[in-house]
């Protein structure tokens, strides 16, 4: 082992070096981080996301323009990226009653990070089809 390693398994926990990019996240921020990397990392985060990018949009239009989505989880994704700053929520006192959401500065400077990671699945999912057909894995998750 040398000096480097020797170092890192022997540093105090809020001390310890991590490999690149994760040695940017201070070790006292890092659970947060995580919380952050885990909702918007969410596959329902990332088809909201991408929905709002064009605009306003009503519960009932974004519930209909993302496949499979149930209405307790496009309500609870919703509400949750609400909480976070990264979608705002307007409500008409309307008969029926009208929601809007629309994506914050913030929730918009996320399009550009989920559109890649979007067309990336979308450019390699035969390849990865047969990875998965080949070790045995198509049906599971």
């Amino acid at each position: 082992m040398d000096a480097a390693a020797a170092q890192e398994n022997t540093a105090a926990p809020d001390t310890l070096v991590l490999p690149e990019p994760c040695s940017r996240v201070p070790v006292e921020h890092a659970d947060f981080i995580r919380q952050v990397l885990d909702r918007v990392g969410d596959k329902w985060t990332l088809m909201v996301v991408a929905n709002l990018y064009g605009g306003l949009m009503r519960y009932s239009d974004l519930q209909r323009s993302i496949p499979g989505i149930s209405q307790r989880m496009l309500s609870r994704t919703l509400a949750q990226l609400h909480q976070d700053g990264l979608v705002t929520r307007t409500a008409y006192a309307e008969v029926p009653p009208r929601v809007e959401y629309a994506l914050t500065p913030l929730g918009a400077s996320l399009n550009h990070i989920v559109a890649s990671l979007i067309e990336w699945a979308a450019d390699h999912h035969d390849e990865i089809r047969r990875h998965r057909e080949s070790s045995g894995a198509a049906g599971k998750r």
